[in-house]
Order: structure tokens, then sequence, then C-alpha cells
């Protein structure tokens, strides 16, 4: 792993039917379009957005605040995928150093980078436990039919795995957790599309929060009371929307009929929200730039474009940073 530095599924949209998914191959690195040093934001906010961008030719991790962008993984492989820990220090991503995709965890300046899981499938779109002890991810198996998705968690002492919502019969993946309560979202299909999906850990039920099989990437807001998520259902293409954690009180949040708008994260106050857009089916080709959400307002500001695809956003939140 030495080849990461700091400086600074394809789940094609077979996964979820949405473009829910992610890149399956390593690519070769091409010349950088632009120099990372060189771009800035273009909105001031607080804290940082850690992201993924092929803008040095393949999927790399950065990390955005308001004054710079940092780098912090350079290699031939892809690097995806990045999720902040709940105390900020660490950042767990997935990458294919040795062909299938496998979670890794480094801290926060890109340093200290660890392999955690090692199996034969793929190991992808992971998400902290509430403690900080754990990770949750989606396991990809591949076959001649096709293929299937299931939850799993790993104890990153131990290196314990487990299922995850072994009550849920059908695909299970992209895991999400309330950080107030013993609750998981995630996106499952039982039968035909995609939807969102709320597990209780404490009485061991799952509630289906989103119906018609056209929503995924449910995302808790800081004080557990809402979720964001995707929905394909008013454009076709895909939109952030708001809802209560029963399914209750959906509203759209983006009315971009001209793009498809992804992968939803909340600002640490809850007002605000970012997301990725892109006028082409991530992830295999077409330009993706970042975006803020006021979810009071529906106002909608440019974060971040590097020309390239800046996908998988998530919020590290520092009031008066």
């Amino acid at each position: 792993m030495r080849k990461f530095a700091l400086v600074g599924l394809a789940v094609a949209a077979v996964i979820l039917g949405l473009a829910c998914g992610r890149e399956s191959a390593p690519q070769e690195k091409t010349p950088s379009a632009a120099d990372p040093a060189s771009l800035r934001a273009a909105t001031v906010f607080s804290g940082e957005i850690a992201f993924q961008s092929d803008l040095d030719g393949n999927p790399e991790i950065y990390v955005l605040s308001s004054d710079r962008l940092r780098q912090l993984t350079d290699a031939s492989w892809n690097s995806e995928f990045p999720k902040w820990s709940p105390d900020g220090r660490r950042i767990a991503f997935s990458a294919n150093p040795g062909g299938t995709y496998q979670i890794f965890v480094m801290n926060a300046d890109g340093s200290g980078v660890r392999q955690v899981t090692r199996g034969e499938n793929d190991a992808i779109e992971q998400a902290w436990f509430p403690d900080g002890k754990r990770l949750a991810f989606t396991e990809q198996r591949r076959s001649g039919l096709g293929r299937s998705y299931t939850l799993r968690s790993i104890d990153l002492q131990t290196g314990r795995l487990e299922q995850l919502v072994p009550e849920f019969s059908g695909s299970s993946a992209l895991p999400e957790f309330s950080p107030t309560a013993p609750l998981l979202a995630f996106t499952g299909k039982k039968v035909l599309g995609w939807d969102a999906f709320v597990y209780d850990f404490a009485s061991k039920a799952v509630t289906q929060v989103t119906r018609g099989g056209k929503a995924c990437r449910p995302h808790f807001s800081p004080d557990g009371r809402r979720l964001a998520f995707v929905s394909s259902q008013a454009d076709g293409k895909g939109d952030i929307w708001v809802m209560n954690p029963d399914g209750s009180g959906q509203a759209r949040l983006t009315e971009l009929p001209e793009t498809f708008d992804y992968y939803p994260s909340w600002s640490g106050d809850g007002r605000t929200i970012v997301f990725a857009s892109g006028t082409k089916h991530y992830p295999h080709q077409g330009q993706w730039s970042l975006f803020l959400a006021d979810v009071a307002t529906k106002k909608i500001k440019p974060l971040f474009r590097s020309g390239s695809r800046d996908v998988f956003p998530d919020w590290r939140w520092s009031p008066g940073s």
C-alpha cells in the first residue's frame, strides 16, 4: 500500500438500476486535467467534504474545504467511496489493488492505510457504526446468473464478520446508520426494482419506506429525524428527496430534469445537503460535479467542479471552521 500518499458497484447501473453503483475495474492513469492545488470550492462552507474523483485519471480520494483541496490517495488502482468515521479522525474507503474491492481505513490526512476485509468477494459501499468500532459494508457476489448483494459487518479490532439484517429476504446494500437511534437505513430489492428500507435493531423489524422500485441511498440527518434519498420517480433520472424515517412526508429537493442527482450527505446542522450531479449516467461517462442544496428553500449552489467525475461526497462537520 506504499503508493497511497498524502497530497492532498461497477456496481454499474445494474446494482440498483439507478446509477447507485460504482466502477468495477482499475483504470490506467492519464495526465491530470487540472492541478488539484489550483482548484477551490465555489462556495464557503463549514467542515470538510471527502469525495471521489478521477481528476488524475482514475478514482482517488480527495478532501475539500473552503480554502483548499487535498488528494489523499494516489495509486494505479481505484480508491472509492470515502466515509468519515464518527469522530472525524479516519476515513474508510473501497479499493481494488488485488482485483476485488476490499475495505480500507486510513487517517484523516491519508496516512496509516490499513486493509480491513480480505474476502474473495467484493466488499464495497461501507458505513461506520456509530461507536466507530465496526464497519457495515455491501458484499457483492458474482455468478453466472449475475450479482447478489448482502449487508455484512466487520469488527475493526477482531476482524469478526457477521451478516446484517438476516430478517430481510432479498438483496441488501448501501448501509447508513442513524446517529441517534438503533436504526439502519439501506437499499433493498425483493423482486424487481430497488427501494429504501429501515431496520430497527431493537425490534428486529424491517420497514419499507419507499415504493415503486425507483429509490436508493437513504441517508439519516444528524438529528436522526429525516432521511435524504435518491428517487427517479419524478424525472426518470434521479433527484434528491427527503422524508421522515417511517417513509412519511416525502418531498422532492432537487428539480433538475436535465441531470442525474445522487449521493446525498448532510451538513452537521441539518440545513444543507451536498450531492453530486451530472448530465450523463454515472459511472461510465460524463462529468459530475458537487452541489449544495438548502433543505428549507431548495436553493442550489455549485460547490466544486474539476471537469472530471466528482462523486460520493461525505461531509465532516465542524461549526465555525
